[in-house]
């Protein structure tokens, strides 16, 4: 419903504004000054305030610096016409920022010009297109992945026979060295063709203690790199998830490797366990979820690697083969889950979502 219609609703009725308090869409009504004279229930509910708190108050005194939502305000009120603005973000207070969208809309409520402002979440939206694409980019990595090993894998198994046979003919010692360093090399090879051919093995789910693992993974991590420090914070309240175990395990295990790295064998790593609750993942509502976090304060991803950081072949490592977090990526996606990064000098946080085991969804399997 548009503003101008929802203005005709409120001016029919016996209180101005007594239209718009049913309406889910939060509503604020701006006077000829641009103070609040209007905030419906669901706007209440939006910026978690009170309506006696807004009222009177000017614009700036609600939302801040909010420039983009003075633009539109300023345009629709110039032109007398409905302006939206379709990328806007709100805090109230000290609130959490909200992302909109926001329709103005100069309208006449008895007799005096006032400015209805239209507020629509944009957040879920963005999300759910976020995770189109990522499903899309995972898709894609594993295409080129599977593509590339299996070219590679031919040829160098005729690069070590070739080896081999060499190695056999030749008489000085030295030489056989040489072959030598062939054949470890292409077994090197083989061996990287095979991390990259893993993902496509079929998942094994079964109903897994998501600490369990993590202990698994900190020990193996701390048996590497002694040097490091890896704090657990643990919700022991958190039910089962339902997975591959071994897949799991190397999701993990991957992303805190490559903290650990990032860290060059001294600093802090945390273990951090959560429940989330009313996510959507993979196009799917879930009352609960696992949020598990992997948090170093080591140098940060470069920015110019943030938005490639789960690319295959993409490292910010010297000598590092860039797929760790293609395979880690590619195993939460196979479980239904979502993987982020969030990086700035001093702390990298690795957000996952896993769905939790409902009670009657247990035959619920990753795919």
């Amino acid at each position: 419903m548009s503003g101008v219609l929802l203005a005709d609703v409120a001016a029919m009725t016996t209180t101005p504004y007594s239209g718009l308090d049913l309406l889910v869409t939060a509503v604020l009504v701006l006077d000829g000054g641009h103070a609040a004279c209007y905030l419906n229930p669901a706007a209440e509910n939006l910026f978690a305030v009170s309506s006696h708190h807004v009222l009177g108050q000017r614009l700036e005194n609600i939302f801040g610096d909010a420039a983009l939502l003075k633009a539109a305000i300023g345009y629709a009120d110039r032109q007398n016409c409905s302006y939206t603005e379709h990328d806007l973000v709100l805090a109230v207070g000290g609130h959490a920022a909200l992302h909109l969208s926001c329709t103005v809309t100069p309208v006449e409520v008895t007799g005096n010009r006032m400015l209805l402002i239209e507020f629509r979440p944009i957040d879920q939206q963005l999300k759910i297109e976020r995770e189109e694409r990522l499903l899309d980019q995972n898709q894609a990595n594993r295409e080129l992945i599977r593509n590339l090993a299996h070219e590679i894998k031919n040829p160098l198994g005729g690069i070590r026979g070739a080896a081999q046979l060499l190695a056999r003919e030749l008489e000085r010692a030295d030489l056989r060295e040489y072959t030598q360093v062939i054949m470890q090399e292409a077994d090197r090879l083989q061996a990287l063709m095979d991390r990259m051919l893993t993902p496509h093995h079929l998942p094994q789910p079964c109903e897994i203690n998501i600490h369990e693992l993590l202990e698994q993974v900190r020990s193996l991590i701390l048996a590497e790199m002694p040097g490091l420090a890896i704090r657990r914070d643990y919700d022991i309240s958190l039910p089962a998830v339902v997975g591959d175990r071994a897949q799991l395990i190397q999701a993990l295990l991957n992303i805190v490797r490559n903290a650990a790295q990032a860290l060059q064998g001294t600093g802090e790593i945390v273990l951090r366990t959560r429940v989330a609750r009313q996510v959507t993942l993979a196009k799917k509502r879930y009352r609960h979820a696992l949020q598990l976090q992997i948090i170093d304060d080591g140098p940060g991803i470069p920015e110019e690697l943030r938005e490639k950081i789960f690319f295959p072949l993409v490292s910010g490592r010297e000598g590092g083969s860039g797929l760790g977090l293609t395979i880690a990526q590619t195993f939460v996606t196979q479980h239904h889950g979502t993987i982020e990064v969030e990086s700035v000098p001093g702390r990298t946080c690795f957000t996952i979502l896993l769905p939790l085991v409902e009670n009657g969804s247990a035959g619920q399997r990753p795919s």
